[in-house]
């Protein structure tokens, strides 16, 4: 079914992250929200008063694999990432957001 967002054996993960380094004014948010939606996940993206980004992306496994390495190694051009942690990571039976945005 074109479209669909619910499990459809697609094996869905949810998982968070907060990336450290340079990653604030320098359209992180903006990028990842692109890069996010590119894959076809599902998310947020938020800057934290620690000078971090955080955020969450739902989607089946394999594009939330690739999403986790355009997070650590990549970003936006002008980011530079130090450290990317992962946590929470889950296996869920259906998307629990839709869409990606960025929170304030």
């Amino acid at each position: 079914m074109s479209g669909d967002t619910g499990s459809s054996g697609r094996n869905l993960c949810s998982v968070d992250f907060e990336i450290y380094g340079h990653v604030q004014g320098v359209c992180f948010r903006m990028y990842t929200e692109r890069e996010g939606l590119t894959l076809g996940l599902v998310g947020w993206v938020k800057n934290t008063n620690r000078g971090t980004v955080v955020g969450q992306v739902q989607g089946p496994r394999q594009q939330v694999h690739e999403m986790k390495v355009w997070l650590s190694k990549e970003g936006s051009p002008s980011s530079r990432i130090t450290r990317a942690v992962f946590k929470n990571e889950r296996d869920i039976s259906k998307l629990e957001l839709s869409g990606f945005s960025t929170r304030f």
